[in-house]
């Protein structure tokens, strides 16, 4: 399902337009990346939770030649599912 798809759906569930669906989409996305680059968690129970985690630095390997690399320490977005969406999908 893409973007478009998504718009979609939700003007029919939510029973609006596709252009307010696409607004709250909007504003959904834009917070929810606001808030995990701040550092902070966004929590939707049932659904998951998106933040931010530190991967640490390592040594990695050039596929092309084969010499080994350094990766650099960074921080990462990351979205663990919730408990009922990980039984929804396993069903």
């Amino acid at each position: 399902m893409n973007k478009e798809e998504l718009v979609s759906e939700v003007s029919k569930k939510a029973k609006c337009t596709q252009k307010e669906a696409a607004e709250v989409l909007a504003a959904f996305v834009e917070t929810v990346q606001k808030t995990v680059a701040k550092g902070k968690k966004v929590t939707l129970v049932g659904f998951g939770t998106f933040e931010s985690r530190k991967r640490a630095a390592r040594n990695g390997r050039n596929p092309q030649t084969g010499k080994e690399i350094k990766i650099a320490a960074k921080t990462v977005p990351a979205f663990s599912a919730g408990k009922k969406f990980k039984e929804l999908v396993n069903k």
